[in-house]
């Protein structure tokens, strides 16, 4: 199939140059001028997207081609940018970085060449004169690329005409508009990269100073015509199907604690036959009534331990579902909460306790990246040997990972990974289930299974 979707996408010179900042602004700006944007983020991060959300007022969603097939990933950018005037994609890293240091493999500009999507590149002036154009110029060359301009990220705005004429002259490339240094819209940062959305008490200050900032200072009409300027996205149209004969009511634990989620897995397992309950294990008493499944995601579960493990009815609501028979599927913070304690400056809080597991803070991200899991046997999501491509990006670690699955790294490491059973995968990877929707598949059809039990 093919669908015209107007759409951009910004690259970096590095994680630090602004690409949040000038993404943010140029979604607020955008809508302030009654453009209606789809945003997406390159790669698997999850807090960045929380940020675009604010702004645009509907989800943005990830893009990621380790975790999801080519086609699946033009498909998805087909899908959730039907209807928008413009589809903005921020990048991830650095533009070339991808999986390894042999190639641009699953990088900002490897999604922008499978999705032959224009790329505007953001640089970051600050402390720089002739040399800015030894950089952006090295960027030009070093690969095949879609740059078709630049953004000056830390610009003063006396400066700007200088740079600009100094660009544009010597290396015949367009400059987009600029963004002055905001300290006033500065978002914080902690060890798992920006702090949450929602977090921010004084978030939507900073978007409007991003937002005027923007208006002001980017060519939103040149950005605009660049994205307009883009083919038809040619893609496999995929068709999801029920599995079950009635909707399944799964919980979703969603609150500060418990917020890493993909808004494409959720629209997956709906129209697969979900019916997503929302619910808080900080602040309800109790799972929702009703529910055949559970999910918990993963978030900032030790930022809140006390709150959590106060909340003594809600985990022995969670215990007794467990012992039910309840499909559990939990990833990375959720997959610690089932444990039985977690630890953080050498105090330790009883959690869950429905699996053989004491996680602990460590001072550094623990098995990193990407990674590709195995079924060792069959458990609720797949059939023994089936797999699943995923992520982890966390800084804690666990005496019971789980020996469900074989988890192996592109460099040929493996280890044993997730807690999984008939009823239960935990484990700290993040799955993105359109990776392999039949992971998405049996478990929507297990809860129903399940609820089936219990409504006879």
């Amino acid at each position: 199939m093919k669908s015209k979707i107007n759409r951009v996408l910004l690259a970096g010179t590095g994680s630090g140059c602004g690409k949040t900042t000038v993404v943010c602004g140029l979604l607020k700006a955008l809508a302030d001028r009654g453009q209606k944007a789809a945003s997406f983020k390159c790669g698997p991060d999850y807090i960045d997207p929380m940020f675009h959300s604010e702004i645009i007022g509907t989800k943005s969603r990830n893009l990621d081609l380790y975790l999801c097939s080519a086609d699946t990933v033009k498909y998805l950018l087909s899908k959730d940018a039907a209807g928008f005037d413009v589809a903005i994609i921020e990048g991830v890293m650095g533009m070339y970085d991808g999986l390894g240091f042999e190639t641009d493999d699953f990088s900002a500009n490897h999604i922008s060449r499978e999705t032959q999507t224009p790329e505007l590149l953001i640089v970051n002036v600050k402390g720089k004169s002739l040399s800015l154009l030894a950089e952006i110029s090295g960027y030009l060359n070093f690969a095949e690329n879609q740059v078709q301009g630049v953004i000056l990220n830390n610009c003063a705005k006396g400066m700007y005409p200088v740079y600009r004429k100094m660009i544009e002259e010597k290396l015949n490339l367009k400059v987009y508009g600029f963004l002055p240094q905001l300290k006033e819209a500065e978002i914080g940062s902690r060890h798992l990269g920006l702090v949450t959305a929602q977090e921010i008490e004084d978030l939507k200050t900073k978007i409007e100073i991003m937002g005027k900032a923007a208006a002001e200072s980017l060519d939103l009409d040149g950005i605009l015509a660049l994205a307009e300027s883009t083919p038809e996205l040619t893609y496999e149209e995929l068709k999801i199907t029920p599995v079950c004969k009635k909707p399944v009511k799964i919980g979703v634990a969603k609150d500060k604690a418990f917020c890493f989620y993909y808004e494409d897995n959720f629209e997956l397992l709906t129209a697969l036959g979900g019916e997503l309950v929302f619910f808080s294990p900080m602040e309800d008493d109790a799972l929702p009534e009703g529910i055949c499944g559970l999910i918990l995601g993963g978030g900032y579960p030790e930022e809140h331990l006390k709150r959590l493990t106060a909340n003594q009815s809600m985990m022995s609501s969670i215990k007794e579902a467990a012992g039910k028979g309840m499909p559990i599927y939990a990833e990375c913070g959720g997959f610690m909460y089932l444990g039985r304690t977690i630890t953080k400056d050498g105090e330790t809080f009883e959690t869950v306790g429905v699996i053989d597991g004491n996680s602990h803070m460590t001072e550094g991200l623990v098995r990193f990246g990407y990674k590709t899991l195995t079924a060792n046997r069959d458990n609720l999501m797949c059939k023994a040997g089936e797999q699943i491509r995923c992520h982890e990006f966390h800084y804690s670690d666990t005496d019971h990972q789980g020996d469900g699955f074989t988890a192996a790294k592109s460099s040929g490491k493996c280890w044993q990974a997730v807690v999984a059973s008939d009823t239960i995968f935990a484990g700290y990877p993040h799955l993105h289930l359109w990776s392999n929707r039949r992971f998405a598949e049996n478990f929507v059809r297990k809860c129903g299974e399940f609820g089936g039990r219990l409504w006879r």
